[in-house]
Parts: structure tokens; sequence; C-alpha cells
């Protein structure tokens, strides 16, 4: 009886280990600035991230930069927001920002400006 036990829980416990890994691997998750916040808290939440934040802004503040444009408070935040979030969402960060910013499953990139994605 022991022999047929272990014959069912094994493969049980190989499928139970095994597809947290496949459903994260589905999901790509991007943050970026809530169309609902108003353009004074993106501002406040864009400067925390692209100064103490650590969020690489190279890529949006300058006119020859493939994010810089759209030019608009609401743009920049999202790819400042997205940056953080990239790089600190394995040491705890988050996309919060005060209630500034949202995760999305859709690829924010558009024309030259890639939006970072790290797994």
């Amino acid at each position: 009886m022991s022999t047929f036990l272990i014959r069912i829980l094994l493969p049980l416990l190989i499928i139970a280990i095994t597809i947290p890994q496949w459903s994260e691997a589905e999901s790509e998750q991007w943050c970026i600035a809530d169309e609902q916040t108003p353009d004074d808290e993106l501002q406040a939440a864009l400067n925390w991230a692209c100064g103490k934040g650590g969020a690489d802004c190279s890529k949006m503040q300058q006119e020859n930069q493939p994010c810089f444009l759209p030019n608009t408070i609401r743009d920049h935040a999202s790819f400042a927001f997205n940056s953080y979030y990239q790089n600190y969402k394995h040491k705890g960060g988050s996309c919060y920002f005060k209630g500034a910013a949202m995760i999305t499953e859709l690829d924010p990139s558009h024309d030259s400006c890639h939006y970072e994605y790290n797994p």
C-alpha cells in the first residue's frame, strides 16, 4: 500500500511545485501612470522616481532621447514608474507611487521608446 501512495503523491508534489513557476512566466507586467491621477500628483511621484527612487530617467529627459515624446507628465511618469518597478520589484519595490500608478499586462512601448521588462 505504501508504494501505491508514493506513486500517487510524488507526481502530485512535482506538479504542485512547478505550476506556480508556469503561471508567473505567462504574465509580463509593466508599471504605468494611472490615467485618473492628477498631473500634480504624477509630477511629485515622477520627481521621486527619478530622484531618490533611482529610476533610470535618462531616455526621457532630453529632446533627442527615444522616450522624450510625447512630452507629457503622464508619459514621462509612466516611463519612470516602470523603470523603478522593473529594477526594484524583486527587492521589495512596488508599483504604487501613492496611488498614482497601476500594473498593465499590455506593453506600453511605442515607436522607438522601449519600456524595460525584467522577469
